[in-house]
């Protein structure tokens, strides 16, 4: 098993597509794309060491802010894909996930999804934990960093 620090500078994660993910002409349904995108985000997570549902219960969520996302090619039933993501920016209180999935060496769908640290019983966002913030930022590249 790869250590969590190897996951810091980009993340991938394998997604089987299954006959529920796709529509009745066999091809992935296209908000299915983003489910799989949360997915590879979630362990990514999990494999840097951060568990949602510990953050949540010390008041802190997360939540999807925007999305951007352009289909290639499409994805069918019985694939085996693969998301890779990287970040592709991180301010105080949001991070900007670059993710891309692939068949093989095929690139079918290209997004953007910011997601955003919230206080869970306000509704309202706050900065990013400091631990999670020191995790990701090495993976930022220069040209991305907010300047203060």
């Amino acid at each position: 098993m790869t250590s969590p620090a190897q996951h810091v500078a980009g993340f991938s994660w394998p997604v089987r597509v299954y006959y529920e993910d796709t529509d009745s002409f066999g091809v992935v349904y296209y908000a299915n794309y983003f489910r799989f995108l949360e997915r590879a985000r979630t362990e990514w997570l999990r494999a840097l060491g951060f568990d949602q549902v510990e953050m949540a219960a010390g008041g802190v969520g997360f939540v999807v802010r925007s999305v951007q996302g352009e289909y290639l090619k499409p994805a069918r039933f019985n694939d085996a894909l693969e998301v890779r993501s990287h970040i592709a920016a991180v301010s105080r209180a949001a991070v900007d996930f670059a993710q891309r999935l692939y068949r093989g060496d095929e690139l079918l769908f290209d997004g953007t999804v910011r997601v955003v640290a919230i206080d869970m019983a306000k509704n309202r966002p706050v900065s990013l934990p400091p631990a999670l913030r020191a995790r990701l930022s090495p993976s930022i590249p220069s040209s991305s960093v907010p300047t203060p």
